[in-house]
């Protein structure tokens, strides 16, 4: 197969495995959207699920979470890995969005990226999942995935972003990621795959042989 026909072949596939994509992340707003995706860093959408009740139960708004000190949002979000970081940038960019913002979570990725604890996936995944702008946050499955298929050289994950980004329509990408995150969780996991197992890979790659080593980014 061609490049694009993968792609396409891909593109079709997972909209027949998964034709609704549910956000991943409980959330019933912007701001806790937002939240719950800087705490998903190196932490399980299911661990997050767990922890995210008891915080927004006292602070669902920036305006609540900046008046709360940070040692309560400490030990909410303890179980989530990176407290300390976290609950900090969860402080202070509260304080910020009441500041420049009025409380309102802004839709620019890029002021978004400015906000404490806030990366570039991060943004995209609250433009995408918030405001349905079209963007295409990369994370470790996606990086792996998109190597393993052939839709990119993987040598980082900008990389990744931007070759599948020119692979695939805008008007597919909100919904394609999550697919790809949701077929990467239950079929081509990390160990679960090596480029030789899965349907997606054998069908794009039949005569593969070998394990596909894939780049970290």
């Amino acid at each position: 197969m061609l490049k694009s026909e993968r792609a396409k072949f891909i593109m079709d596939y997972l909209e027949s495995c998964y034709p609704k994509t549910p956000i991943p992340l409980n959330n019933k707003n912007n701001f806790e959207l937002l939240v719950a995706v800087l705490l998903s860093a190196q932490c399980t959408d299911e661990r997050v699920n767990k922890v995210t009740p008891s915080l927004f139960a006292i602070a669902n708004n920036p305006f609540d979470m900046q008046a709360i000190d940070i040692e309560t949002i400490y030990n909410i979000i303890r179980p989530c890995g990176l407290a300390p970081q976290k609950s900090k940038a969860i402080h202070k960019l509260s304080k910020i969005l009441v500041e420049k913002f009025k409380g309102i979570v802004p839709s620019d990725i890029i002021e978004l990226e400015k906000l404490p604890g806030v990366g570039h996936k991060t943004a995209s995944v609250v433009v995408s999942q918030g405001f349905g702008i079209p963007a295409f946050p990369v994370d470790t499955h996606i990086h792996r995935l998109a190597q393993r298929w052939g839709l990119t050289s993987g040598k980082n994950v900008k990389t990744t972003e931007r070759d599948l980004k020119n692979l695939f329509p805008s008007d597919r990408w909100n919904k394609l990621h999550l697919q790809i995150i949701f077929y990467g969780r239950e079929f081509c996991s990390a160990w679960g795959c090596d480029g030789t197992v899965c349907e997606i890979c054998t069908k794009c790659y039949p005569n593969r042989k070998k394990p596909v080593n894939t780049k970290k980014g």
